[in-house]
């Protein structure tokens, strides 16, 4: 009988003994970014911080028992093995998902002074993205002061927030300071040399100071935090530790202005099961009731990507799937999740005709050398969060990069009870499109963390001609399966650029910042002018639903366009509306 392993469904992988006894663990150097210790992230009991210090480790608490921990490699089967720790997670790598459409979205009229006239005022939006270029016009204010209350950048090496490690933070003060400087990034140093995160706020919360007022965001007299996003020397990308520490400091930052905040993360990732059930996803749904917050995520770009399978098979069956990889790609991962009572085996097939043989479950995970890259194949388990089995399989390059062309996975069939199973490639931002399978699924196509059950989930459409964007990230057909709440404009939206000015950007991130500053709008009318306190999280979203534009010749809810497309007027109408209502039911009582 094999070995009894919990495995634990991240990248980089790391394999645990459920034996609490053994100290048996192997750690894979190549797929870890530090050199000496790591990062993990865990659900916890008890004192946490007395445990990490006998053990020479860091514990940042995030909320209540979610907690990172920074520990020496040759220590983590010891944190494992502490009773102390429920369930453990090692971060993944996220991606940036990569006028104007306000009258489509039926924005201009609860703006205007003539109708609710709500402008954002009283309310933050937060930007968790690639930073933002606080030098541009239209996040200052008309004296030239900015508008942007926080930048916390943590790519760099500074002085980081209090309670935080790494990263530098810089105030309203200072930016100001830099921008009455001959330099400006002399003085306050944060470059958003994508450009991703500045579009995305000139949507959400632009004032068009630099086009007179005629390129505005949702929400132009909202207050601003930004936070860049990433790990010191690591531009490119963001783990989920990062976004789980920006989401901390966001919310305590407003709970300590006492404002309520709308949080923008337009970032997104494959690996996972898109059940929402990892220690990443369900820290989000829980941090998201804490204080009046709203967190907003985008579908992702993956609905015409080639990236998703979906199966089914039957007892004794051998299936077989095709798919190309990109040239120059130096890793690659296959994510694949099915029902843990069905059993089968699996083989690759490799672009040269070569296979890595029939590999089953009693291997656990099996190494295959090829003459320039390594293959890994991981069976895990369930785990007390999930009832079901990921296959996880490494493609990773020695020297050079993969093996480019057709690929195969087939897949034997044992004993099979239920018989479905799902695969996921990369995202386009991690693999490009020349790396897709021949037979792909447009279902099942959100990224990760928009499968997160509390979080507002934003589809894209193009508002010219109606109809959903070809790239926009689906949800599920079966009952109950994970779906958008709404679309949003993502379509050549015109938006604010680094550098000063307005370009056009398409993507479901440029759809999501429409939701955001609208949510921001509500908050303003419920919160900050007292109409209804309530209104921030499951109740923002539910009235976003209740408002969105719905055609006749559609069934709604669906997996495209969720409930509808975003119409601002209609969802405060419905909020003017049940607020007569409760203030009458008062008076009655």
């Amino acid at each position: 009988m094999p070995r009894n392993y919990r495995y634990v469904a991240s990248t980089p992988r790391f394999r645990f003994p459920t034996n609490k006894n053994s100290t048996d663990f192997r750690l894979d150097e190549e797929k870890n970014p530090f050199i000496s210790d790591i990062e993990v992230i865990v659900k916890f009991n008890g004192d946490i911080y007395s445990l990490s210090q006998k053990l020479g480790a860091e514990a940042e608490i995030l909320y209540n028992d979610y907690a990172i921990i920074r520990i020496e490699k040759t220590k983590l089967s010891l944190l494992n093995a502490n009773p102390q720790i429920e369930h453990l997670e090692l971060p993944k790598k996220l991606y940036l998902e990569g006028p104007n459409s306000l009258i489509s979205s039926c924005i201009p009229s609860v703006q205007r002074s003539t109708g609710l006239g709500l402008r954002g005022n009283g309310v933050i939006v937060a930007i968790i993205d690639s930073g933002i270029d606080y030098t541009h016009p239209d996040f200052r204010n008309k004296d030239g002061t900015s508008r942007i209350l926080f930048i916390w950048d943590q790519t760099q090496m500074g002085t980081p927030p209090p309670g935080f490690f790494s990263g530098s933070e810089y105030n309203t003060q200072q930016i100001n300071n830099a921008l009455q400087s001959p330099d400006p990034f002399l003085v306050v140093p944060s470059v958003d040399t994508n450009g991703h995160g500045t579009a995305i706020s000139g949507i959400a919360a632009g004032n068009g100071n630099a086009s007179d007022s005629v390129n505005i965001g949702v929400a132009p007299e909202a207050d601003i935090i930004a936070v860049k996003v990433g790990y010191k020397g690591f531009q490119s990308f963001a783990r989920s530790t990062e976004l789980m520490r920006a989401l901390k400091y966001v919310i305590d930052k407003a709970k300590g202005l006492n404002k309520p905040v709308c949080i923008n993360m337009s970032f997104g990732m494959n690996n996972g099961s898109h059940r929402g059930n990892s220690l990443f996803e369900t820290f989000i749904s829980d941090i998201s009731s804490e204080w009046k917050t709203s967190i907003i995520v985008p579908t992702g770009n993956e609905g015409a990507a080639g990236h998703h399978f979906s199966g089914i098979i039957k007892t004794n069956e051998i299936k077989e799937i095709e798919f190309f990889t990109a040239p120059g790609l130096e890793s690659l991962y296959l994510s694949l999740w099915k029902n843990f009572v069905d059993d089968f085996e699996i083989e690759l097939i490799f672009p040269d005709g070569s296979s890595s043989g029939i590999v089953g479950i009693e291997n656990q995970t099996k190494t295959i050398r090829r003459p320039n890259y390594d293959v890994d194949i991981f069976y895990g388990q369930p785990s007390h969060y999930s009832d079901l089995q990921e296959i996880f399989v490494v493609y990773r390059a020695r020297n050079g990069t993969l093996s480019a062309g057709l690929n195969k996975i087939r897949l034997y069939a044992q004993t099979i009870v239920d018989g479905n199973f799902d695969i996921w490639l990369p995202t386009l931002e991690e693999v490009t499109a020349q790396t897709f399978f021949t037979d792909s699924s447009i279902y099942n196509t959100l990224t990760i963390p928009s499968t997160a059950a509390r979080v507002i989930k934003v589809a894209g459409y193009n508002d010219r001609v109606g109809n959903i964007a070809a790239f926009s990230g689906r949800g599920g057909v079966q009952p109950n399966s994970i779906i958008p709440d709404l679309a949003a404009p993502a379509v050549n939206i015109l938006t604010t650029k680094t550098g000063g000015g307005y370009d056009t950007f398409t993507g479901t991130s440029f759809a999501a910042p429409y939701v955001t500053g609208s949510a921001a709008l509500m908050m303003e009318w419920g919160i900050v002018k007292n109409n209804d306190p309530f209104l921030y999280g499951e109740r923002v979203k539910a009235f976003l639903r209740k408002g969105a534009t719905r055609r006749e010749d559609i069934l709604y809810p669906n997996a495209t366009f969720g409930y509808g497309t975003l119409c601002l007027q209609t969802t405060m109408n419905y909020l003017v509306e049940y607020r007569l209502g409760a203030d009458y039911f008062w008076l009655m009582v």
